[in-house]
Formats: C-alpha cells, structure tokens, sequence
C-alpha cells in the first residue's frame, strides 16, 4: 500500500508507540507498507521468523521491523522490537480502518458509461468500475476494488473480501489486517459465487480476457495473467503467479507461493503444491504431474490384480514341480 505522502521514521514511531531500537539510516523516508510478498522500493516491512531474515534484509525496502539485532543491510532502517507483527498492524490500523456504509453503492464510486448494476449489489468506497459491464444481483465488490471494461460479474460473487492471513499467538490467531486492493482487468467475466481476495498489502490481480466458472476461490496477492480459463470449485491460494493463456479445469487446486508458466493445462481434480516452469505442460493428479505418464501409471496399477494373480499362479506350479 502506497502512502499519499512519505512519512519519516519519528512519524512512523508516533503511530507504533512502543519501545523500538532504531539502527541504520534514521532519516529515510517511508512511502508505504508491504508484507513480505509485495514489497517494493522504500516500503515499510516487517519479519519475526528466521527463515525469512534474508528475504526481507536483502529487499527493496528501505525500512524493517524485526525482532532480533542483525548487522543492518547499507542504507536501510532497522527497527527492533519484540513483536514486528503487532507493530505493522498498528500502522495499517492507522492508515486503514472500516468505514460502516448505509447506501448499497457508495456516493463515491464510479460506475463508467452503459455499464448495467442489478439491484441488490453492494459497491463499496473508491470503487472503480468500467464502461459496458454487467453487474447481477447480489454482488459485493468492497472498497478500493477496480473493475475494467466489459466486465461481467454474476450473481454472488465477492470481490476484495479481506486476506485469509493469520498468525498464531498463545491466545489464538492474531489477523494481519487487508490494507490492498483487487484489479479486474477487461473482458473478463466471472461466475456465480465467485470470490476474489484483495491484496494483504498488495494487489490481487485478474488480467484481460480471464473467465471464471463458478464457485472459484482466489487467494491474496494473487497474479492471474491474460485470457485465463478457470473451471468450477478451483482454489488458488495466496501469492501465486499464472502466467498467460492457462487453463485449470474443475476442481483443481494451487498451493501457495507457486508460479505456473504460460499456457499450462491443470485437468480436473488435479493439485499442484510445486512451481511449473515448463511452458505449455498438461499436468494431472494429486499431486499433478505430466498428464500421459500418469495415466500410464494409472493404466499398470488397474494390471496389478491380474498380474498378482498371475503370480500367484506361478507359485503354486512352482511349488508342484518341487514336490515332485
């Protein structure tokens, strides 16, 4: 998320108001805030587990909350302090906070030329939505999202419900506060009972031409590239990247942090939970895996009955001739 304007480093201490060791450059100025996913340059970030130090320290931001006294990377700020979590979602607090609505489409959002709002839609603050869309009944599209041009969204269908991102404390889970947006690009349509997550910090993004069957979940700071085809009861979990021209066919599942090449094919009731890198593959299984040698696989083990009985024969003449 991107402030209106930078922030100093006492700015930033006035908000967290806790007691932070400040080391390193103590006059950088902070233009946003960025979990550890979506960080760009002189971003606010934070890390509170050691197998992310050196992702976050050798970032592009300029400013970190840690939890621990490190050698601070040149020209970077370092704020220690016993829980980077709580911090960071004190500053989104003060940045970001639920703003309750009456109207079902708020007096600021733009609704662009001959686009068409199906009664009973929400449309929240800061709404963008395109020229010549369709929108049915019954969708909720929350504050900040923007919506292209050419858009159909049917009926109840969420965009930029909050991230599923919690952390666990000894009294429960504690919840990293959704401080991004979601971007629907042009063309794209998106079915019944769709849900589209906003960004934890970032932008989840649909690019032109996607289609979406219903019943689809798509985590946060997800990357769906152009002219995606997405069947029924996919879920595509947060912060991954799909490349253009994919198809994932029904029931198929993502893991997280993933990246998928341009042009792969994921069949039905398949999950990956690795990178595919290879343009152009046809994956399937669980996990999915290069389609026609699992369906040779998936061939020899329907043989295995016959050939165990087979075998079983072939003992007991074994057994016959060694009798004699």
């Amino acid at each position: 998320m991107k402030f209106e304007k930078p922030i100093t480093i006492q700015q930033l201490l006035d908000i967290i108001q806790e007691e932070i060791v400040v080391k390193g450059n103590k006059d950088n100025l902070i233009t946003g805030i960025n979990e550890i996913h979506s960080i760009e340059e002189g971003n606010l970030s934070f890390v509170d587990h050691p197998k992310y130090y050196n992702k976050v320290l050798e970032s592009v931001a300029g400013t970190i909350l840690i939890d621990k006294e490190v050698d601070c990377p040149e020209g970077k700020t370092l704020l220690i302090t016993k829980d980077p979590f709580a911090a960071f979602v004190k500053v989104v607090h003060h940045f970001i906070y639920f703003n309750p609505q009456k109207e079902l489409i708020h007096p600021n959002a733009i609704i662009g030329e001959n686009t068409i709002i199906q009664p009973g839609t929400f449309i929240g603050e800061n709404v963008k939505i395109g020229k010549n869309c369709v929108i049915h009944s019954n969708v909720s599209i929350y504050a900040d999202s923007t919506i292209g041009d050419n858009v159909i969204i049917h009926s109840t269908a969420v965009i930029g419900a909050d991230a599923y991102y919690f952390q666990r404390r000894s009294d429960g889970w504690h919840k990293l506060e959704s401080c991004g947006r979601t971007i629907i690009g042009n063309d794209v349509e998106i079915g019944c009972g769709v849900t589209i997550d906003k960004g934890v910090s970032g932008d989840t993004t649909i690019g032109d031409g996607v289609k979406f069957d219903n019943q689809v979940q798509v985590g946060h700071d997800t990357y769906i590239g152009k002219r995606c085809l997405i069947g029924a009861h996919t879920s595509i979990a947060g912060c991954t990247y799909i490349d253009d021209d994919c198809t994932i066919w029904a029931k198929a599942s993502i893991n997280k942090d993933l990246y998928v090449a341009k042009n792969t094919t994921l069949l039905a009731l398949s999950a990956i939970d690795k990178s595919v890198t290879e343009e152009g593959t046809v994956l399937f299984g669980a996990p999915a895996y290069d389609a026609r040698k699992k369906w040779k696989e998936m061939a020899c083990s329907r043989m295995l009955p016959d050939i165990v009985e087979e075998f079983n024969q072939l003992k007991k003449e074994v057994e016959k001739l060694k009798n004699k």
